[in-house]
C-alpha cells in the first residue's frame, strides 16, 4: 500500500432486521401450520385407507404459492409501508348445508338441506399497505369455527322415491386459511373503512353422530371482509367486520339419512356469514 493512501470501504446497506425478522419468521410460522393442519385432518382418512390426495393436493399446492407470492411481497425493498397484525374474534353463522348429493354407492341420491349451528370463531391476520399505494394492501387471515350439523328431520331422494327420516347430527370443525385478500382501505383520520376479498383454503372435519367415522376434506373457495377500523392510539387499533365465505366440501364418511344411505358419502356446498371483531398493532 502506498504510504498516505487509504483503503476505501464499500458501504453496505444495513438490513432492516426487525421487519425482515417478523417477515421470515411469520412466513415459516404459517406455512409450518398450514402443512401441519393439512397432516392433522387427514390423518383419520389416512387411517381408513380414504387417501383422497387429489382435491387437499390442489388446494396445499395454490395455498403454498399464494403465501410464497406474500412473502415476497413483504421482504422486499424497504419502504416506510404499514404492517399490522391482528387477533381476531366473532360468531359464525352458517346457511345450510345445501345442494347434497350422494358419493361413491350414494351416487344418484340427495338430501334436502341440513341446517348448522351458529358457532363461536377466533382467528389472526396480517397485512401490509402499500406506501405508494396506501390505499391498498395485502393480508393472510386465519380462523376457525365449528358449525355443527344439527340433529333433524331430512329427505332423501333417489330414483326409487324418497325416504323422510333423522339425521342424527355431525360434530363439524372448518378451518379458513385466506392466504392473500386482497384490501382496500379509505383514511378518515382515526377511522378506516376498508374491503377484502382473496381465495380461502377449508379444512374442514366431520364426525358421523351415528357411525363415529371421521372424514375430512379441503377445499379452495372464497373469503371476503368489509369493516371499519378505529384508531385508538398510535400503534392499537380497533376494528369490526362482516365476512361471508364459500366452499364445497364432500364428506366419504357422512352416512346423511342414514336409513337410505348405502355408506357412500354426501359432498354438499357450504357458506357462512362472520360477525368479527378484534384489535390490531401497527408496526412502525
Amino acid at each position: 500500500m502506498c504510504p498516505g493512501s487509504q483503503k476505501k470501504r464499500i458501504p453496505i446497506p444495513s438490513m432492516p432486521k426487525t421487519r425482515y425478522g417478523i417477515v421470515l419468521l411469520f412466513c415459516h410460522e404459517i406455512f409450518t401450520f398450514r402443512l401441519m393442519g393439512w397432516l392433522f385432518y387427514r390423518r383419520n382418512d389416512w387411517r381408513r385407507g380414504r387417501y383422497g390426495m387429489k382435491g387437499s393436493g390442489y388446494a396445499f399446492g395454490v395455498s403454498s404459492v399464494a403465501v410464497g407470492l406474500l412473502c415476497m411481497t413483504l421482504s422486499g425493498p424497504p419502504a416506510q409501508a404499514e404492517m399490522y397484525s391482528a387477533g381476531q374474534l366473532g360468531l359464525s353463522i352458517p346457511n345450510s348445508f345445501s345442494n347434497i348429493e350422494g358419493m361413491g354407492s350414494n351416487t344418484g341420491t340427495t338430501i334436502s338441506n341440513l341446517s348448522l349451528v351458529n358457532s363461536f370463531m377466533y382467528g389472526l391476520k396480517f397485512g401490509y399497505y402499500f406506501d405508494s399505494v396506501k390505499w391498498l394492501g395485502v393480508e393472510t387471515e386465519v380462523f376457525n369455527s365449528t358449525p355443527h350439523i344439527k340433529q333433524q328431520t331430512a329427505t332423501a331422494s333417489n330414483a326409487t322415491g324418497s325416504l323422510t327420516g333423522t339425521v342424527p347430527g355431525a360434530s363439524l370443525r372448518v378451518l379458513n386459511w385466506a392466504p392473500v385478500n386482497v384490501v382496500v382501505r379509505y383514511q378518515m383520520g382515526k377511522l378506516e373503512p376498508y374491503a377484502g376479498v382473496g381465495m380461502g383454503v377449508f379444512i374442514s372435519s366431520l364426525k358421523d353422530g351415528s357411525t363415529g367415522l371421521y372424514s375430512s376434506s379441503t377445499k379452495v373457495g372464497l373469503n371476503t371482509q368489509l369493516g371499519l377500523r378505529y384508531l385508538i392510539f398510535e400503534n392499537v387499533s380497533l376494528f369490526g367486520e362482516w365476512k361471508y365465505n364459500r366452499a364445497s366440501f364432500d364428506f366419504p364418511g357422512f352416512s346423511g339419512v342414514p336409513a337410505q344411505s348405502t355408506g357412500g358419502g354426501y359432498k354438499g356446498d357450504y357458506s357462512a356469514h362472520i360477525l368479527a371483531f378484534g384489535v390490531g398493532y401497527h408496526f412502525d
